[in-house]
């Protein structure tokens, strides 16, 4: 046994929630390399040997509570992948609110013991939620799937950014809470990633940030880049971190925050709600 045992998962059940493609079917195998028991949760067909697959359709409480009922024990780390690109049905259901009830189920039946972790991959589009935290807290509020469909129904928010947010402060606001109970709960913010769902939209997600990208020398990132910082804030080495939103994006924002590269300053302050 060696310090670095702690960025492993030997004799730990992990679940990756949309781990059949992209940045999710990356942390599954990751963490099964790292010695994980995989259980995936997608609806979509996983391929992964070894791991178990579980039929889960997000957008479907039912389909959600049923999933839920298949684990076999606790999850030591919950990743939470899933997401869905601006204009599919649902999506407000798909990328926050059947996230949030899966969790929920998990607590209830007191499947994500003391100790456990969870991560989502949340999205550069969800930074500068802190601007409209005040309305953000009015979605959190909602205290189940239904009111939840039935708040954004009336003020709005199912789109990509507005969900992306949503997991956001989601993540913040449940820190203390969660780490009351011995978990521990953060978030990714990648930037362009070449993924099956960017590739579907690749001329607005993967040409997003081009010109950075060619000014410092670099490719968009691979799932397995963003797989990396993920599994990290699921395993034990994390221990200290939880609340966080870990901007992933190869440095992007933080050139336009500081107007080092000027090209990105407007993204960025329109993201930081900065903009008049």
């Amino acid at each position: 046994m060696t310090l670095f045992d702690a960025f492993r998962f030997d004799d730990k059940k992990a679940l990756v929630v949309g781990g059949a493609t992209g940045m999710g079917a990356a942390s599954a195998e990751l963490l099964q390399s790292a010695g994980a028991d995989v259980v995936v949760m997608d609806f979509a067909e996983m391929a992964l040997p070894g791991a178990t697959a579980i039929h889960v359709n997000l957008a479907e409480r039912d389909s959600i509570d049923a999933a839920v009922d298949q684990l076999a024990g606790p999850v030591d780390a919950l990743l939470s992948c899933a997401g869905v690109a601006d204009g599919t049905p649902g999506i407000e259901r798909i990328n926050f609110i059947g996230h949030r009830h899966l969790i929920d189920r998990l607590l209830a039946k007191d499947l994500l013991p003391r100790g456990s972790a969870i991560g989502f991959i949340s999205s550069a589009a969800g930074l500068g939620w802190e601007a409209n935290l005040p309305r953000i807290k009015e979605y959190l509020a909602t205290p189940d799937f239904d009111s939840a469909v039935a708040w954004v129904a009336e003020n709005g928010g199912a789109d990509y950014l507005s969900s992306k947010q949503a997991v956001c402060a989601y993540v913040a606001t449940q820190a203390m809470p969660m780490l009351q109970r011995g978990i521990r709960i953060n978030a990714t913010c990648p930037g362009p990633t070449d993924t099956p769902l960017a590739q579907a939209n690749k001329e607005m997600w993967l040409g997003f940030g081009a010109d950075y990208r060619s000014e410092v020398g670099i490719e968009a990132a691979t799932a397995a880049e963003q797989a990396f910082p993920l599994v990290f804030l699921c395993s034990s080495a994390a221990a200290a971190i939880s609340g966080i939103t870990l901007v992933t994006d190869s440095g992007y924002f933080a050139a336009g925050v500081t107007e080092v590269f000027p090209p990105a300053t407007d993204v960025a302050n329109f993201l930081l709600g900065r903009l008049s």
